[in-house]
């Protein structure tokens, strides 16, 4: 593939020597005299160089301050300067700015091919990962959110539209399993920031301590067990998005820090004397009703209103029961691929079942129906009788004794069934006590809080 060189250097001989020399090592060259020129060619005309090779004194202005201008527009390219004037000031800018290097006139021309040459290579690099990221993240543009109905289609019109916008701050709700991972997402690779991180956190999956330790980092000996520096998840995430899912379970004290972090753009670490500044998109999720939340005091009414700077909420799949036509194929595809399965026809009567069901859990209810069906398929056709679905015959057996509780790995029983009947049993051992089942569980009073409220089962205070 040949790579275009421009070459902006206003005298005629040693250009033309340049641009004959590199033309004849197989570069597109092309020529501009001076900045002007250069900046229609880079702007107006399109001309994508893969490197940039100038003089540093032209007759309408000095190249540093042109690379400082236009750089972030034009792309991954690698800047190469020439001056018969070099001092140390004008070297070290030129690097600091991202110049590849810094050579005085004469330059010797074996010299300049090797350096030419380490500069391209560095540069298709650059522009390799650039294309893989773009490819990757491609999958998370606002048609990613798939349906036709009214509800999806509104939705893909706001996400579009905030992707275009730098806002600070976002809130998106609605239940669980409508998709607010996949929103946010989009929304961050959609976006200027596509390039940067995107950091996801679970709130209510971390204990207090350890949630304050991730989110603003700490420095050794803050406490115990604090061997050494760690940099927490919104310096992580700087210059990017922090996606905070279920912020509803963040404790009080800790929400009122998060305020501080994005009112001045600046952390502290435990532990720790000094603020880092941090550029940091939030979106924050979370399938309660934050702004009631906000009203009882449960949720802090400053950071309630710093987040909803924009509102997304979810519809329910049950109030867009058309869009399965578009979600069923393509989560039956995306599973024929990952088994090696061929399902491709689906009756009528799994049609009917799927469009009368609930759906409580939304598309990651969905999500998990399909698969199950699809790895347990025999053949081309839709195996309807491992659909499990509420009203359908059910050949589940579940046996209890004293030591333990044994389930059926047959496929009859989802995985979300096995985990809400683990935990409810436990807490009926309990008398419904979180404590002492979070105990025999082994698990966090935290972490079975979030699955109790999210399997709607009752716990005493």
């Amino acid at each position: 593939m040949i790579e275009t060189l421009l070459i902006i250097e206003d005298e005629k001989l040693l250009g033309s020597e340049l641009s004959r020399h590199y033309r004849q090592s197989g570069w597109d060259v092309v020529l501009a005299s001076n900045l002007s020129e250069a900046r229609e060619l880079l702007l107006n005309k399109k001309v994508e160089p893969l490197l940039i090779l100038s003089d540093m004194n032209l007759p309408d202005g000095n190249a540093l301050d042109f690379m400082e201008k236009i750089k972030s527009e034009i792309g991954s390219t690698e800047w190469l300067f020439l001056t018969g004037y070099g001092n140390v000031p004008d070297s070290v800018r030129a690097l600091r700015l991202g110049a590849y290097d810094f050579l005085e006139k004469p330059c010797d021309l074996d010299r300049l091919d090797l350096i030419v040459a380490s500069a391209a290579r560095s540069a298709s690099i650059q522009r390799r990962v650039v294309d893989q990221t773009k490819h990757r993240h491609r999958r998370y543009t606002p048609d990613a959110y798939v349906g036709h109905s009214r509800q999806a289609q509104d939705m893909r019109q706001l996400l579009a539209k905030l992707t275009q916008v730098p806002f600070s701050a976002l809130i998106i709700g609605g239940e669980s399993g409508t998709g607010k991972g996949l929103a946010a997402r989009i929304l961050h690779y959609g976006s200027s920031r596509a390039q940067q991180p995107m950091i996801e956190v679970n709130c209510a999956a971390l204990p207090r301590e350890l949630l304050e330790s991730e989110l603003f980092g700490h420095e050794p000996g803050a406490f115990t067990g604090a061997a050494g520096r760690h940099r927490g998840l919104l310096e992580q995430a700087d210059g990017g998005t922090l996606f905070m899912d279920e912020i509803g379970e963040m404790p009080l004290d800790l929400q009122a820090k998060l305020l501080k972090v994005i009112e001045d753009h600046k952390v502290r670490r435990l532990g720790g004397e000094k603020e880092i500044q941090v550029d940091v998109q939030i979106v924050a999720a979370s399938n309660r009703d934050l702004e009631k939340m906000a009203q009882d005091g449960s949720f802090r009414a400053d950071l309630y209103h710093r987040l909803s700077v924009f509102k997304l909420i979810l519809p329910p799949l049950r109030e867009a029961v058309e869009d399965l036509d578009e979600l069923v194929p393509l989560f039956v595809a995306e599973y024929n691929a990952k088994a090696g399965r061929q399902v491709k026809d689906i009756p009528d009567t799994v049609w009917d079942k799927l469009k009368a069901h609930y759906w409580p859990g939304n598309v990651r209810e969905l999500r998990n129906v399909i698969e199950r069906c699809v790895l347990f398929s025999d053949g081309p056709t839709f195996p309807g009788q491992w659909l499990q679905l509420p009203g359908q015959p059910s050949s589940v057996q579940v046996i209890q004794t004293e030591q333990g509780i044994w389930l059926p790995l047959d496929g009859s029983m989802a995985l979300d069934d096995m985990d809400c009947f683990i935990i409810k049993t436990a807490l009926e051992r309990a008398d419904n006590n979180l404590t002492a089942a979070a105990r025999a569980l082994g698990a966090t009073r935290e972490t079975l809080r979030y699955r109790v409220r999210k399997y709607n089962l009752k716990i005493s205070d």
